[in-house]
């Protein structure tokens, strides 16, 4: 480890945070921060004194561990703020008095809802963020009811998005000398993370937007569909043609399917006899011979596996993602040992301080954290496009290369242009460059435009960069601090590194296929219109970058950023992991399981309700007539069935709205299930301005987006510059980062290496004009 880089060496946060936020500062100190943990009165004097039977013991240890333990009462608190680069904290610290008190320190003041707002006075639980950031509306099975995600997930997202804010913040008082006051809500964050309706959302949608989506939850299985075979089940993902033209081969190219037209996914959709057809070509085979066969024709297949499967998988074994951390003698936890490789070195909880301190502020004049940073963007679909545009957002100089030989699939869209509303909240504020990389002057032209660069971004399988002799070694020796990363589902390392992955071969793989169904229906799967984890696996890999931006200033030299989506996936269950591997017989509850989700009165309505203690017991009984104060948690949960009953009848009467707002005044979290379309109009949103309608100038109607990555007094919020047609500034970039003039550009052009706007999309927007003429 004394040989490992760990960029944050020398950042000292305090932070006084209580609760499932934890891993966002864990992540911080694994990058090599000095992190303190101050623990509140009423909390456990030390680390080694935590609990790990109980829920919050683990949750505490698996959220805190690697950083430095204090009491809030300890004689050096005030010495460890005053020289603190950063104060995070979630109430108990008034930030206005932070503020005044240490002037040259960044405060992030956390909360549930964000501060002077409707909402502000809430509670949150994990099933409430679900309800209000709208994911819930979209998980479950049509005509069924709602179905709570598993996990903690939303926490967690939300958490990532904490610890990207922290280093923007860093990042940004480093060139200009800003502190900050960032008002930091967690429904925020676990909206913009966990599965936004309002951002990019990859195939799932085919480029339309959530909102014109049924009001209903998805069919059941019909977009990732699951198989049986002899020893469990597979799940397989038919995107792209040549991925089923594989499967068509593999199966021996029956005649039924032989029509050029099943290339469409829209035709295979249609085709009631495919599905079955597949499932008799599975149903003999066992998982691996299945994995085999899908490897060697291209087909993108997964093993549903179990998270006890996932941990114990080779794939895990062989990148060394968990190692027993020890709380005391005798006592050790199974955990995750960091979620991100730098120089193909894992960011672990054993970080050493190579630096006392920060690069001292350069005190530039800047519009935006990002400006003048120059970033070279070959991501596509969700985690490539949206690492390209929280770089973009804030103000760097964000260049998409595109090719028309393989487009980005967040161009998969009906219209000719290409430019759905997914492409344009997911892509706005960067140029696009059509850029042939394979052949030879396309590819010089690249290693010019390295050259100026500071960030190269990519979500390609391992090797891909490598092939085309672009790989971070080539890159390097063309600019020796150029920071790259690179994403991919199952790690560059290992027996899987080659696997082709996608999101919900991530979740089969990880076992959040396998729970995320209803208790009585196991073959229920029920996550097939979510995107997790692609938004905060694009959020852990531009942590990477701006840590390795500090860093930098410091030493001169940039870094390889890898993450890898299972092990993002699995980081995000280390409570229930640990309890498993404890024997722990709540491994498997939600941490907010009691209560649930009720249907109120109107037409496919819903409301949480959740109880985490004795007292929201209590005051729960006050309101609802029928339920027994005198019941402890054990007798609740053997009553269940009957205390449903009385809930369901309660709230039945009341619409979700009055409900919702009836419990949280009495201190009691609850929640309606918002669809997307509801969002904007809901009081919080509004309030809080969260999205914003964006106009853009090929698309027939205006659209919502997100109008902040956070609140705060330093950062701006985001430009609105339009997504880009492919290849829309073709010329212009070249001009500008390389200084080509005209005719050179043309001649590029007409020997292929450069695409401009094609011919096909331009007569697309002539008739669109002439038709708004008429």
């Amino acid at each position: 480890m004394a040989d490992r880089r760990f960029p944050l060496s020398g950042a000292r946060i305090v932070e006084r945070i209580e609760g499932p936020l934890g891993p966002a500062t864990r992540m911080i100190a694994e990058l090599g921060a000095d992190v303190v943990h101050v623990a509140g009165r009423n909390a456990s004097a030390r680390f080694d004194a935590l609990d790990p039977s109980t829920r919050e013991g683990l949750e505490a240890i698996a959220g805190n561990v690697g950083k430095r333990w204090m009491r809030e009462d300890d004689e050096q608190l005030a010495t460890e703020l005053a020289r603190a680069d950063m104060i995070v904290t979630d109430g108990p610290w008034a930030a206005d008095q932070l503020r005044k008190d240490h002037p040259a320190v960044i405060i992030v003041a956390c909360s549930p809802f964000g501060q002077g707002n409707s909402l502000s006075d809430w509670h949150a639980t994990d099933p409430v963020l679900h309800a209000l950031s709208a994911g819930l509306s979209r998980s479950g099975i049509r005509g069924r009811a709602p179905l709570l995600p598993p996990g903690d997930l939303a926490y967690q997202c939300a958490s990532a998005q904490l610890a990207y804010v922290i280093l923007l913040a860093l990042f940004h008082r480093q060139r200009t000398g800003k502190t900050d006051l960032i008002d930091f809500s967690v429904l925020d964050a676990a909206m913009q993370t966990l599965d936004p309706g309002f951002g990019i959302s990859g195939s799932a949608t085919m480029g339309r937007p959530a909102r014109l989506l049924s009001p209903d939850r998805p069919m059941r299985g019909i977009s990732y569909p699951i198989f049986p075979c002899t020893d469990g089940q597979v799940r397989i993902y038919l995107g792209a043609a040549r991925q089923w033209q594989g499967l068509f081969e593999w199966m021996g190219r029956p005649e039924e399917f032989a029509s050029p037209d099943m290339a469409k996914m829209a035709v295979r959709l249609k085709t009631p006899t495919l599905y079955p057809a597949i499932g008799r070509f599975f149903a003999d085979k066992t998982r691996a011979e299945l994995e085999t066969g899908a490897a060697k024709h291209g087909v993108p297949l997964s093993a549903m596996l179990t998270r006890s499967e996932a941990v114990s998988s080779d794939q895990v074994d062989a990148r060394g993602l968990f190692r027993r951390f020890t709380i005391r003698e005798g006592l050790s936890v199974l955990l995750p040992d960091g979620v991100m490789e730098i120089d193909h070195q894992r960011m672990g909880s054993c970080g050493t301080q190579k630096h006392t301190t920060l690069p001292v502020p350069r005190r530039e004049r800047l519009e935006r954290p990002l400006s003048g940073l120059k970033v070279l963007d070959l991501g596509v679909i969700v985690v490539g496009g949206e690492q390209g545009r929280l770089l973009a957002d804030h103000g760097a100089d964000v260049i998409k290369l595109e090719s028309r030989a393989f487009p980005d699939g967040t161009r998969q869209t009906d219209l000719a242009t290409g430019m759905a509303v997914s492409l344009a909240t997911g892509h706005r504020n960067k140029r696009s460059l059509g850029l042939n990389l394979r052949v030879p002057e396309g590819k010089a032209l690249f290693e010019r435009m390295v050259a100026q660069a500071d960030v190269v971004l990519t979500n390609f399988k391992p090797g891909t960069m490598e092939s085309l002799g672009l790989g971070y070694v080539a890159l390097k020796t063309i600019k020796p601090d150029i920071i790259m990363v690179e994403s991919s589902a199952f790690g560059d390392s290992g027996p899987w590194a080659k696997r082709m992955g996608y999101g919900p071969l991530v979740r089969a793989a990880t076992g959040l296929s396998g729970q995320w169904c209803y208790p009585n229906d196991p073959e229920g799967h029920s996550d097939s219109l979510t995107i997790y984890p692609d938004h905060v696996a694009a959020r852990i890999g531009i942590i990477g970058v701006l840590a390795l931006l500090i860093d930098r200033d410091r030493c001169g030299t940039g870094g390889l950023v890898s993450t890898a989506q299972m092990e993002i996936a699995l980081a995000q269950q280390a409570t229930q992991i640990a309890a498993s591997a404890q024997g722990l017989d709540w491994a498997d509850d939600a941490p907010d399981a009691p209560w649930g989700v009720f249907r109120t009165a109107g037409e496919d309505d819903w409301c949480v309700v959740t109880v985490r203690q004795d007292q929201d017991w209590a005051v729960l009984c006050s309101i609802v007539p029928g339920l027994d104060p005198k019941l402890d948690h054990a007798a609740r949960l053997s009553q269940r069935s009957a205390i449903d009953a009385t809930l369901s009848a309660w709230l039945g009467e009341r619409s979700a709205t009055e409900a919702m707002t009836v419990l949280q005044q009495a201190g009691v979290p609850a929640a309606k299930m918002l669809r997307v379309s509801e969002q904007p109009d809901f009081v919080y949103y509004r309030e809080r301005g969260i999205f914003r309608q964006e106009v853009h100038p090929h698309m027939a109607e205006p659209y919502f987006s997100e109008a902040m990555h956070v609140r705060s007094a330093a950062i701006a919020a985001p430009d609105a510059r339009p997504a880009p047609l492919m290849g829309e500034q073709t010329e212009e970039v070249m001009r500008e980062w390389l200084g080509l003039e005209e005719s050179a550009v043309a001649d590029l052009i007409e020997r292929g290496v450069l695409e401009p706007v094609s011919e096909q999309v331009l007569s697309a927007l002539q008739r669109a004009k002439e038709y708004s003429h008429e």
